[in-house]
């Protein structure tokens, strides 16, 4: 299933690219080939050797974000990537895996009466707030809300009391206010063009040529695609560069100009595939750390997806995160394919 979605990104770069393989395409095939390889080697590995390296994993992508912090590589006003010369690594996706590891395996650790007592959800709180604070500074806050999101379901699914989570809701909400309140202000929350991307997302007609541009032109591009689509590299929209970041964060609305909504929501059943596969190998492991693991990377995985797919559809602001393997990237596509050697390791050495 993962092979079959990447394909389908291959497709879609290779028709952006206008028929060129070496643009987009090819060094997209290789880094999932890279990632594949990783797959198979880090399934192989019997898990508890995964739950053992958790706290270290952890510690090397705060390092990492740190590290970025100070000397990162600066691209489209933010600070996000490591230059490794071959490749761009982007520290902040790490997290999202290492995060979910650590937290799988200190709920493994810790005894279920403890489980919502206030100091031991202190720790795991702490572990969540560290690296979002850290990638909020890049500034980077779709990941940060991923990083949240996905802590708080391995919380929940570790059995912590829902009243802390209601108290999250109501901070949660007391934080919207006050974001919304303190635009203009010397104690303003957010950047700038953050605030710009809120005024779009709700009205993006105001500035159709300006700030609204790209969301306007991908909902073109999702519906002149119609049922069928305008067919395999006809789509005007991203031929004629009309689309924004046509390879990378709106790489969706290419898939629905050309194969409009059958070939949309096939896509959107693929993914829905590995999400059940996920749901049904959780629920059928009896080890707590796996089962954890396996909730937040499948977690994870479903907010790429939502996360994206409403940004291109004018259903939530531009946050700048990737399709999952379909968007052109190196960093996100080996930790979402080293995250499902993780699943695959839970299922293959999972207790009989």
């Amino acid at each position: 299933m993962l092979t079959a979605i990447a394909a389908i990104g291959w497709l879609m770069l290779y028709s952006i690219a206008g028929g060129e393989m070496d643009t987009w395409a090819l060094p997209q095939i290789k880094r999932f080939g890279m990632g594949l390889a990783l797959l198979f080697v880090v399934a192989f590995v019997p898990i508890w050797f995964w739950r053992s390296m958790s706290g270290a994993a952890y510690l090397v992508a705060m390092i990492l974000l740190l590290i970025v912090e100070f000397f990162g590589t600066v691209g489209m006003g933010a600070q996000r990537w490591i230059d490794l010369g071959f490749m761009r690594l982007q520290p902040s996706e790490l997290m999202k895996v290492t995060l979910v590891m650590m937290l799988a395996a200190y709920y493994d650790w810790l005894d279920d009466k403890k489980v919502s007592r206030p100091l031991w959800v202190l720790i795991p709180v702490l572990l969540i707030v560290a690296p979002t604070i850290l990638v909020l500074m890049q500034p980077n806050l779709g990941t940060s809300v991923m990083l949240i999101v996905a802590g708080g379901a391995v919380m929940f699914a570790a059995g912590v009391s829902l009243w802390y989570f209601g108290i999250v809701a109501a901070g949660v909400g007391g934080t919207v206010a006050a974001v919304i309140f303190s635009e203009g202000t010397p104690w303003q929350l957010l950047h700038d063009y953050q605030y710009k991307r809120i005024h779009t997302f709700l009205d993006p007609a105001a500035d159709p040529l300006g700030a609204g541009y790209n969301i306007i032109q991908a909902k073109i591009a999702l519906g002149s695609g119609g049922w069928a689509g305008k067919g395999f590299m006809q789509g005007t929209q991203s031929r004629l560069n009309f689309l924004p970041e046509k390879h990378t964060d709106f790489i969706f609305t290419t898939l629905g100009e050309e194969f409009g909504f059958i070939g949309a929501i096939s896509l959107l059943a693929l993914y829905t595939l590995v999400l059940v596969f996920c749901i049904f190998a959780a629920v059928q492991n009896k080890d707590r750390f796996s089962q954890l693991l396996i909730i937040g990377v499948a977690v994870n995985f479903f907010l790429y997806i939502a996360v994206n797919l409403s940004m291109v559809m004018g259903m939530a602001p531009v946050v700048g995160v990737p399709l999952p393997l379909l968007s052109y990237g190196g960093s996100a596509t080996l930790v979402i394919l080293l995250a499902f050697g993780l699943v695959q390791s839970a299922i293959v050495h999972r207790p009989r």
